[in-house]
């Protein structure tokens, strides 16, 4: 079955973000069952499953949990009958920077992290990389939008500069923070980033950036090897180096990583139950 978000004004409705996929799925003849986003996402895992029937399996689509929270649910779903097809661990290895990094380490700018947010931690971080621009963020999350005052690093070497940028990330963060500090070291990218979607290790659909829906995947878009990586459900974010190289910018569990709104909702229930 599918499990999404319920609406928080109409709890037996889906959340609006996700009544497109709800709809196409039971369109195809999938079961769609309800989840209280807001019950799980303060520990309350059994009465966030409350409406969901008994089954044997399940895929969620729906907005970000902590590996913590999402666990939980599995936990409450396994009470019910019910097993999702990523299971906890699996979901922390691709929701996590740190679980999926060493498999495309060749890929992806190189990465290093801390551990918390001790300023001395990260301080022998970023002396590891040496000197040079750098992009902060943490397991999770960048903070992209505020870039120049909490993500953009002009250079790991000038220790203040960097920890005055740490610290504000870590602001902005608040209760939101995940793991430790993430320093990746920035690389040059031309045109919007491209989001791929990989089931069984498949890569099954090639969509927009949903910070980016209009603009369309290029046809030379050059998927990465995964086959290290050994995960049920990803995304996979691209972009192309100023060198013409296509990167691997972000992976994430694909339960909690947005449709583009080009992409219609159909495309995507086919790739996921193909």
């Amino acid at each position: 079955m599918l499990l999404v978000p319920s609406d928080v004004l109409r709890p037996r409705r889906p959340d609006e973000h996700f009544a497109d996929e709800a709809r196409a799925a039971r369109d195809a003849g999938i079961e769609v069952a309800l989840v209280d986003h807001d019950a799980l996402a303060t520990g309350d895992a059994d009465g966030g499953v409350a409406r969901v029937p008994a089954g044997e399996g399940a895929v969620y689509r729906g907005w970000m949990l902590d590996a913590g929270r999402y666990a939980s649910m599995a936990r409450a779903l396994a009470g019910r009958g019910v097993t999702v097809r990523t299971g906890p661990e699996q979901y922390r290895r691709a929701h996590e920077l740190p679980g999926w990094y060493a498999a495309v380490a060749g890929d992806t700018p190189e990465s290093v992290w801390t551990t918390g947010d001790r300023p001395e931690d990260f301080r022998r971080v970023c002396a590891g990389l040496g000197g040079g621009p750098a992009v902060l963020r943490d397991f999770t999350k960048s903070m992209k939008h505020h870039w120049h005052e909490a993500a953009y690093i002009p250079d790991v070497a000038d220790g203040a500069a960097a920890w005055a940028v740490a610290s504000r990330f870590r602001e902005l963060r608040g209760d939101g923070f995940t793991g430790g500090f993430v320093v990746r070291r920035f690389e040059s990218f031309t045109g919007a980033e491209v989001r791929t979607w990989w089931v069984g290790g498949v890569c099954r659909l090639v969509t927009a950036h949903p910070d980016t829906p209009g603009e369309l995947p290029p046809d030379d878009v050059e998927l990465p090897d995964l086959g290290g990586v050994d995960l049920p459900f990803v995304t996979v974010d691209l972009a192309r180096r100023d060198d013409g190289r296509w990167r691997i910018v972000e992976i994430g569990d694909g339960q909690v990583s947005d449709r583009p709104r080009s992409t219609d909702p159909e495309e995507l229930i086919a790739a996921l139950y193909a």
